[in-house]
């Protein structure tokens, strides 16, 4: 008898912006389209339900669950909200969170470019921030990888928790004539979207996830491997 494959229960941080949960409603859409031999089950660690203690507890007697991080870096979310929910479920289990991946590093140059991104522009990456080390780092590696494509340095800023915080960091970075440009590594709109907004920057591209387009090929991509990993 072949065993049910676990479902894959996509488990983003949760957000009150309309614009942010169509967005990962999107991408959650997009991951069952492309698998639909899968079950796909939303779950959010903050602001909105359902949790995903919760997904995994409705889940059918002998139905196994694997918890894909809908989250950039892997900090408190992962693991403790989403290690400690798998251990409430036996058989559940974590997958790492989305970055850093070079797919997202591209991702992120596209964004740029459709801004109009000029060979004299300075490129600050704006991530959430994390008081978990790797996590930083990890947001640091991709800042590194994004700066390998764009052929500039590139530097990374965090809207909490993390130093720099991006208005320093914009600050420290704006030579006369140039323009600051932020890259934002963040996966939808929402709260802090909207602090990169406020930020002091010449242009901030749109998040990773925008409502009303399509989920990213590379996004959908890297959920999927990080489930089937």
């Amino acid at each position: 008898m072949t065993r049910e494959a676990p479902v894959l229960v996509a488990a983003a941080h949760g957000t009150s912006s309309p614009a942010g949960r169509s967005a990962i409603g999107g991408l959650v859409a997009a991951v069952a389209a492309r698998r639909p031999d899968l079950r796909v089950r939303a779950a959010y660690v903050d602001v909105q339900p359902p949790e995903p203690a919760a997904v995994l507890a409705s889940l059918a007697d002998g139905c196994r669950g694997r918890l894909v991080p809908l989250l950039l870096s892997a900090g408190h979310h992962v693991y403790v909200d989403l290690t400690e929910a798998a251990a409430s479920v036996p058989g559940t289990t974590v997958a790492p969170a989305l970055g850093p991946d070079d797919r997202l590093a591209e991702l992120l140059r596209r964004r740029l470019e459709a801004t109009g991104l000029a060979d004299d522009d300075v490129v600050v990456l704006a991530a959430a921030g994390s008081s978990q080390p790797s996590a930083v780092e990890d947001c640091r590696r991709v800042a590194e990888q994004l700066g390998r494509l764009l052929g500039r340095p590139v530097t990374a800023a965090f809207l909490s928790a993390a130093e720099p915080r991006l208005a320093d960091a914009i600050g420290a970075q704006r030579v006369p004539g140039r323009r600051v440009v932020v890259a934002l590594y963040l996966l939808a709109p929402g709260f802090f979207a909207d602090l990169a907004a406020r930020a002091g920057a010449d242009v901030v591209t749109p998040p990773l996830l925008v409502p009303d387009e399509p989920a990213p090929d590379e996004l959908v991509d890297i959920v999927l491997e990080r489930y089937d990993g």
